[in-house]
């Protein structure tokens, strides 16, 4: 009978911190969207990138900002920049609730937010850590944020022994998920606006023999709007009244079409205008994975960089790659710098692509290209 005595103090320890995890979780579960839990989520082994997502190439330093802007510390300088008016004014306050609107054009939405890109960053930022993902890359100079890979524990199974375990043991069980997200902010076409976009991708785990590797998955717009809404809430708007703005019904998708010219080139047709073909465009790059380095709207040009999978497909197919014992299948292909270019046409927008030096690329790179972006855009 004693033997027994010290176990079931430890099922009663036990049953007691279960409990108290359970209560816990139900309170913070209270007014959330349960699809996501990154709050909890670990920082995790670099994942290998699959050969058409390029890494970016977006600087990955972290700026640590002065305790003034000239960079002083002295009680004279901190006392004449807490007298500044433009600080009285409250010119870097984020935006209120009634400041931010939500835009919609199918399954793809976006924030309009009064106030300039630098004033709506930090906040971004800001939100994106608390919500327990690490900032991967970013540059505030063409308005790109992404997050590093983040484990989604929501996606792990639930049943009474795994639910009791993982409250005690909490690293115990993981998912098979990863997601990371991309923010781009611009200046919005009304002045003192910037229109801001987040693009999600993902990878599982699967197995592949008696090993398991991760590979892409689907890009979810549910978890993009989610954590749109989610944002939306830390600007300080209402939850229920954030709720009502994605509630709104949608527009029916533009239609779109590939064609090839008599010179052989392919062209991508989108029935909308330069302004909202623009966009979606934007969005289409992110949600696929390019690495945007540059875009220039008066030129309508976006400066991408891709590694297509299947380029050197044939080349290696002979048989001399059967005795290229030095080389494997790990072989990743190299990102090569296109334009894609957008060219207004009355009511329509022709998107075509564009070697780095200007010229139109006829290749069957280039095609996929165009379809990958037809995907997304129809």
């Amino acid at each position: 009978m004693s033997r027994l005595f010290p176990h079931s103090i430890i099922v009663l320890c036990l049953t007691a911190l279960s409990a108290c995890g359970t209560i816990s979780a139900k309170l913070d579960e209270m007014g959330q969207d349960q699809r996501t839990d990154y709050k909890k989520s670990q920082t995790l082994p670099p994942l290998e990138v699959p050969p058409d997502l390029t890494s970016s190439t977006i600087d990955e330093s972290l700026v640590v900002p002065d305790i003034t802007p000239s960079g002083s510390a002295t009680f004279s300088a901190y006392s004449g920049e807490r007298n500044d008016p433009a600080a009285a004014r409250g010119e870097n306050v984020l935006p209120a609730q009634d400041t931010v609107r939500m835009e919609r054009e199918g399954d793809k939405r976006w924030l309009v937010i009064k106030g300039e890109p630098a004033q709506i960053w930090p906040k971004v930022r800001e939100f994106f850590i608390q919500s327990g993902f690490l900032i991967k890359q970013e540059d505030p100079k063409i308005g790109i944020m992404e997050t590093d890979w983040m484990e989604n524990r929501a996606d792990i199974p639930k049943d009474p022994i795994r639910s009791v375990l993982s409250k005690v043991f909490d690293s115990l069980y993981s998912a098979a998920t990863r997601d990371k997200f991309r923010v781009r902010l611009e200046r919005g076409k009304e002045d003192g606006t910037t229109e801001l976009y987040i693009s999600h991708r993902g990878v599982e785990e699967v197995v592949k023999g008696t090993d398991t590797i991760w590979q892409s998955r689907p890009s979810d717009p549910e978890l993009e709007v989610e954590m749109l809404n989610r944002l939306v809430v830390s600007f300080g708007m209402d939850e229920q009244k954030a709720k009502a703005l994605l509630a709104q019904a949608a527009p029916e998708r533009p239609r779109t079409a590939l064609t090839r010219d008599a010179g052989g080139q392919t062209a991508l047709t989108v029935e909308e205008d330069f302004s909202r073909a623009w966009r979606r465009t934007g969005l289409a790059l992110d949600r696929v994975g390019f690495t945007v380095e540059d875009r220039d709207r008066s030129r309508g040009l976006y400066f991408v960089r891709y590694a297509d999978p299947l380029k050197d497909e044939k080349k290696d197919a002979g048989f001399l790659s059967k005795l290229k014992f030095w080389g494997g299948k790990d072989d990743k292909a190299i990102a090569e710098q296109y334009l894609v270019s957008l060219i207004s046409a009355e009511s329509k927008t022709r998107i075509v692509i564009l070697n780095k030096d200007g010229k139109p690329e006829n290749s069957e790179t280039s095609n996929r290209i165009l379809a990958l972006l037809e995907e997304q855009l129809k």
